[in-house]
């Protein structure tokens, strides 16, 4: 178990504050450059999509956390709607949505159906904000914590970055083929730096400037298989972040909750990681990808690299966003 003393002298290593500006709310997306993003499509021999996202439903992996729920998914008009509204009409009608539906269904074949839905904005497949975790009282670049509020995130929220596009050449480092694991990688043996070569170095793939690290552990199909949210398993050692670091890495994205693993690795402290990419690094975390399929594509062909697209939605002030990644080969 490393000291709070040891962690702060990691975080003081990985630091990227002012490296793009006083002003930057970017971090490492700054490493996806034009070039990058030409090399990335470069990629693409045989057209093969690959989506990454999961669905986004009330079977989905939130309750762990209380204050995290299953998307809620509601219809606010459908098909009952205009059947009941034509063969009533609008004049008991005394409010005026329904009269104005009423208008939309009377004498004319029109017909239409809509819907809304209720969800935290890490309800599922997901990318942390910048602002999502900090500590110390400043969020990444040394702006104030205080400037995330309940009106929103008035630096490094998601939208901040949904100009950038994010799009990029991708690495998927298959931990659960390295590690010859029947499903997923199960608690209790985090994944190391030193792990992280030898699985590249297996693949024959690098690791570069711009890249976007696919890390698959398997939770996302256990959890299809035991639909326990909860269960605890193994992921990114905290001492990765020197890591992603070195090797100047846009992002990286998991198939479990959490990304890293469970277990903290630093004495008084929890989710350590997260602290050092998001708030000291400025590098974007993605959860709940769904890499099942890809896995068994690049296992077959021998090609682990490919295009990635990935922008969240533009929430403005958000710390997080849905996003259906789609991986193309």
């Amino acid at each position: 178990m490393a000291t709070l003393t040891e962690f702060r002298r990691v975080a003081d290593g990985v630091r990227n504050w002012g490296r793009w500006g006083a002003a930057d709310e970017l971090g490492t997306l700054n490493f996806i450059t034009p070039d990058k993003v030409a090399h990335a499509a470069s990629l693409v021999r045989h057209g093969r999509v690959f989506p990454l996202g999961v669905d986004f439903g009330s079977s989905g992996p939130q309750g762990a956390f209380k204050f995290r729920h299953n998307p809620v998914h509601v219809m606010t008009v459908d098909g009952g709607d205009a059947r009941t509204l034509t063969e009533y009409g609008p004049k008991w009608l005394r409010n005026s949505v329904g009269r104005e539906l009423s208008a939309f269904f009377e004498d004319n074949p029109f017909r239409f159906n809509d819907d809304l839905i209720i969800m935290p904005l890490q309800a599922a497949t997901q990318w942390d904000a910048l602002s999502h975790v900090y500590y110390d009282d400043h969020l990444y670049n040394g702006f104030p914590a205080s400037s995330v509020t309940s009106l929103g995130a008035y630096h490094c929220g998601i939208d901040k970055v949904d100009g950038k596009g994010i799009t990029t050449r991708a690495v998927l480092l298959d931990l659960v083929r390295h590690r010859r694991a029947d499903t997923f990688l199960a608690a209790g043996d985090p994944i190391t730096p030193g792990e992280l070569d030898e699985v590249a170095a297996a693949q024959g793939v690098d690791v570069g400037r711009g890249d976007i690290v696919l890390i698959r552990t398997g939770w996302w199909a256990r959890f299809l298989e035991a639909g326990d949210g909860t269960e605890p398993y193994s992921g990114l050692d905290w001492r990765c972040a020197t890591w992603l670091h070195e090797r100047e890495v846009a992002a990286v994205a998991a198939d479990n909750l959490m990304v890293e693993d469970p277990v903290s690795g630093v004495d008084g402290t929890f989710l350590p990681l997260h602290m050092l990419c998001l708030r000291d690094m400025g590098l974007m975390l993605g959860e709940y990808w769904d890499l099942t399929a890809l896995a068994a594509d690049c296992a077959a062909d021998g090609v682990y690299e490919f295009q990635l697209v990935a922008p969240p939605l533009r929430v403005v002030g958000a710390v997080g966003s849905p996003v259906n990644p789609i991986a193309i080969k």
